[in-house]
């Protein structure tokens, strides 16, 4: 398993999503409810990609104590 990519390809759309965050923070039109709204998913999205992450490192990791490397 390729844990370097999958990093790399996590970490982008991570990128994304800050940016996303940054656009709402910045829209001076919405409301704190608005932006509420619109952080909920973008947050809840990084976590579920963090905690994803964290559980292919966690595998691979016990893989690779198994086999002995």
């Amino acid at each position: 398993m390729n844990i370097e990519f999958i990093e790399n390809q996590i970490n982008q759309i991570n990128q994304e999503l800050e940016k996303e965050v940054m656009s709402i923070l910045s829209d001076e039109k919405l409301d704190k409810k608005q932006t509420n709204l619109r952080m909920k998913p973008l947050t809840s999205t990084k976590q579920i990609l963090s905690n994803a992450l964290d559980s292919i490192q966690m595998v691979d990791r016990l893989n690779k104590e198994e086999r002995g490397i």
